[in-house]
């Protein structure tokens, strides 16, 4: 694993990152609850309002993050990167400050506006910086550990949620937040990509071309001007260049989806079905991410050379469909602690998924390439509540046409399962750059 030491600071940065993001998570349930429904286990406003902030979310990280990730490619990784780390600052003071009603709702829509950026960003950005500085074989490796780091934050979150206080807890996320984005301005350095090295004026050719045959031609020897933003013609142009591009682009359609639906929806069936609280959810999220932390950081580098990223990809997606269809029929309250431990594996598919689409373009369009793929999935985050927040209302009330309350926890599972087959049909593809990884200097 060549060159791994020297993605340290940006571990760091995506620990802190992404602690801040995640240990607000088992509380915000709650929080919406008490907030909109005061003493009460079901609330349909919270369920439909939750799945209302995830669709708009996930709409502006559709238009968002192909943008980011290609300007990246021009400013640097280490620019871009600043803004949705900075950005997680603002939601956590305003519920560290007061958590009445109106600031309730103030930061809700602060969270809204600021999640379109910081969720995906903080994912996308650090995929393409280490895609940089490692060469084509180590790849998955760096990416699984840059996965890894951010489910042990996810890991330690949780842990700190069962010793915290509410107030503590968006304090805590605060200041977790401000530290990460003070030391990548001084420590992350940003990534020099040499490339065009006769061409001086190489900051002036497009990324993409409107021509398809010259969009076939090596895409290495272009670069993206400021100018040149890639409209969605430019983005399925990418999509299309290979068929490897376009299984993954499905198969991260249909992730989202899942994806999505174990977001808000699946909180709500537990705290319906089980009157699951803040502590039980933080229990949940404990096992699963202490299983994904092991997984992404110990499986994903000894594994990848040995079965190739697509093996573990299909074997994730089902690991993903059997925890969800154990979770939709449980019939007893432990029943979710035991097959979180699922997502050990499950968590394998997204730094699979990513890796095999690094290793389909080249050096100079890694960022528009992992946000394009990341926007695909954001576009699914989008539809996901509008099917799921629905189902799952209808299953835990009187109206519901068959007895069967997890049902759509069994529809989330579904999508994974279908995700499956397009995952074995993938075929790597070899890119022929005239750029290696030397090219570029960490």
């Amino acid at each position: 694993m060549d060159k791994i030491s020297s993605l340290k600071h940006l571990f760091v940065t995506v620990f802190l990152s992404n602690f801040a993001l995640n240990v607000v998570t088992p509380a915000i349930t709650d929080i919406t609850m008490d907030a909109l429904c005061p003493s009460q286990d079901k609330c349909t406003l919270a369920i439909y309002l939750s799945g209302f902030q995830q669709a708009i979310m996930g709409l502006g990280s559709m238009l968002l993050m192909p943008l980011i990730g290609n300007l990246s490619d021009v400013y640097g990784r280490k620019a871009l990167l600043t803004i949705p780390v900075t950005l997680l600052i603002f939601p956590s003071v305003i519920m560290a400050y007061r958590r009445t009603t109106n600031y309730f709702y103030a930061y809700y829509v602060i969270r809204t506006l600021t999640g379109m950026l910081s969720d995906t960003g903080i994912q996308c950005l650090p995929i393409a910086y280490a895609a940089d500085c490692m060469s084509e074989g180590n790849r998955a490796s760096a990416i699984g550990i840059v996965a890894g780091v951010g489910s042990a934050a996810y890991l330690c979150a949780t842990f700190a949620v069962r010793f915290l206080s509410t107030a503590q807890i968006f304090l805590v996320s605060s200041i977790s937040s401000t530290t990460a984005a003070i030391y990548m301005t001084i420590f992350l350095k940003d990534t020099t990509r040499h490339i065009n090295k006769n061409d001086d004026n190489a900051l002036n050719q497009p990324i993409l071309s409107n021509d398809a045959n010259d969009f076939r031609s090596d895409s290495s020897e272009r670069t993206l001007s400021p100018k040149n933003i890639p409209s969605f013609f430019h983005i399925i142009y990418l999509l299309k260049s290979s068929t490897t591009l376009l299984l993954a682009t499905f198969i991260s359609f249909l992730y989202g989806l899942a994806e999505g639906g174990i977001q808000t929806p699946f909180m709500y069936f537990l705290r319906a079905r089980f009157h699951y609280n803040k502590d039980n959810f933080a229990v949940l999220m404990l096992i699963c991410y202490g299983g994904a932390t092991f997984s992404q950081l110990i499986l994903v580098p000894r594994l990848a050379p040995m079965i190739g990223e697509q093996t573990i990809l299909s074997l994730a997606l089902m690991a993903g469909f059997i925890n969800m269809l154990i979770d939709s029929i449980a019939w007893a309250d432990w029943v979710p602690y035991v097959v979180a431990l699922f997502p050990m594996f499950l968590f394998l598919a997204k730094p699979a998924l990513q890796s095999i689409v690094s290793k389909q373009v080249g050096p100079n369009e890694q960022g528009i390439a992992q946000g394009c793929i990341s926007g695909i999935s954001s576009f699914a985050n989008i539809l996901s509540p509008f099917i799921f927040s629905p189902l799952t209302d209808i299953f835990l009330s009187e109206r519901a046409p068959f007895n069967y309350p997890g049902f759509s926890m069994f529809c989330i599972g579904l999508a994974w399962l279908i995700a499956i087959i397009p995952s074995m049909m993938i075929r790597f593809g070899t890119y022929n750059s005239n750029y290696k990884i030397g090219d570029v200097i960490c």
